[in-house]
């Protein structure tokens, strides 16, 4: 019998030396990525005047299984990985439940969550083309904050056009990384062509990642040098977050452990297509069939309540289009507190096997999820990010089942990381002033008539 600890650390000679890409074992690929001008899917040399050559190969590399990350990647990871593998015992007890409850700890690190393990890659293979700088956006700022991070690691310029509600709600997260020489820039702003016009049209507007994703696409194709990375969404970014499943399986292997049910947040599919790598790896190919389950926040449900169709990824329609759940490139979401979530669009990846009914979804509102973070908090000592606890929620609620059912279920969630920096949303759930904002039909169906008409191939 293993005695499970508290936290289980991996040794770092035990951390994958290779990332792992899911896409290499589906069934059906997810449909490609579509070149607005010409409507046809886009080319590696497509991408080069956006991205690096490197990434836009993995971008589109839907056959090779497993990635060697660069030594110089490996050696910056080694700085906060490998991550805990964390037995929640203190929340089970809480619940009464027989659950076991195991979640991945992605925020001993100073940006606070996930985003380092694709910036540090990103940032590398920025470098080592010989590039002058990178654009980016951030909604929440954990991505801006771990892309400046990186870029400073390898001596790049950065320019974050950062949410605006987020900048106004988020100030230090601004100073964090401007520590890192980052120039941070709220968005929508005056800086681009389509900033301007997007102000122009709705002065007011509290911004969305789609917003921030079009100035850093602008920025990046009109300076010298310089190239735009993202930190959710795309197939290069999912795998370099596979570490954080592969760490877990690793993990839970040594305690002879395996997930019945795994749970991430979904905002665009980061953290959430990193942890369920591994075990979406087993279930595509017949080894284990554990359930999967994607968490989203009821204020912006591209999963739950969207459509799956190609769209723009970004607001002002610069981009390649991406077959994926979607709320219309136009639909701007309410200003809550989950600003990392608040994107209008899903992983193709990911919303291949959701349509395809590998994976599952809920959404929950603001208040419950807050309610799930107090909880946590208290008991597991870790403040989690707003981000995180949609999953810690679906968890509870999980757990929960399980008391009912007298069912002794293991479920393993993804912590993405640490709330210091959402201390204004804590402040208002405990003040009571939280909201809970569902949009209406009626509301969602705006952003569905943005949807571009793409002919079925």
């Amino acid at each position: 019998m293993v005695k499970i600890p508290h936290r289980l650390y991996l040794n770092e000679d035990e951390m994958p030396k290779q990332w792992y890409n899911m896409r290499a074992d589906m069934k059906e690929l997810p449909a490609p990525m579509m070149n607005p001008a010409t409507m046809q899917p886009a080319t590696e040399e497509d991408l080069y005047p956006v991205f690096c050559k490197k990434l836009a190969h993995q971008e589109l590399d839907n056959e090779t299984r497993y990635v060697d990350i660069p030594d110089e990647v490996l050696e910056m990871y080694k700085i906060y990985r490998p991550s805990p593998l964390i037995r929640a015992f203190n929340l089970e007890k809480a619940l009464d439940t027989p659950a076991k409850i195991y979640y991945k700890f992605e925020g001993n690190n100073t940006s606070g969550s996930h985003k380092l393990n694709s910036a540090i890659a990103q940032a590398y293979y920025a470098k080592d083309q010989g590039l002058k700088g990178l654009t980016t956006e951030t909604g929440a700022g954990q991505w801006g904050t771990a892309l400046a991070e990186a870029c400073s690691y390898f001596g790049l310029p950065l320019t974050v056009f950062m949410v605006k509600v987020s900048y106004q709600q988020k100030p230090f997260r601004k100073a964090v990384m401007q520590t890192f020489d980052a120039d941070v820039i709220a968005s929508p702003s005056n800086t681009t062509e389509i900033g301007r016009k997007i102000l122009a049209e709705n002065p007011n507007t509290s911004g969305s990642l789609g917003c921030a994703i079009s100035e850093a696409v602008e920025k990046a194709v009109s300076t010298e040098g310089y190239r735009y990375v993202l930190g959710s969404v795309l197939n290069q970014v999912l795998l370099h977050q596979s570490i954080i499943g592969l760490e877990s399986k690793l993990a839970m292997e040594k305690l002879d452990e395996y997930p019945d049910v795994v749970i991430g947040c979904a905002g665009g599919g980061s953290n959430l297509g990193g942890l369920i790598a591994p075990f979406m790896q087993d279930k595509l190919t017949g080894k284990a069939d554990p359930r999967i389950v994607a968490v989203e926040p009821a204020s912006c449900p591209s999963f739950t309540r969207g459509k799956y169709a190609y769209d723009f990824c970004d607001t002002g329609k610069i981009t390649p289009m991406a077959k994926m759940y979607t709320l219309g490139s136009g639909f701007i979401p309410s200003a809550n507190h989950a600003g990392g979530l608040r994107y209008h669009g899903m992983s193709p990846i990911l919303s291949k096997l959701y349509h395809d009914k590998y994976m599952e979804a809920v959404s929950v509102e603001q208040s419950k999820v807050f309610e799930a973070a107090v909880l946590f908090a208290k008991k597991e000592t870790i403040l989690p990010a707003p981000e995180s606890a949609h999953a810690i929620r679906a968890a509870i609620d999980e757990a929960l089942r399980c008391k009912e059912a007298g069912e002794q279920k293991t479920i393993l969630f993804g912590l993405t990381g640490t709330g210091y920096f959402d201390m204004t949303a804590y402040e208002s759930y405990h003040d009571g002033k939280m909201n809970d904002y569902i949009p209406t039909d009626e509301e969602l169906q705006k952003g569905f008539d943005s949807l571009p008409e793409v002919p079925e191939k």
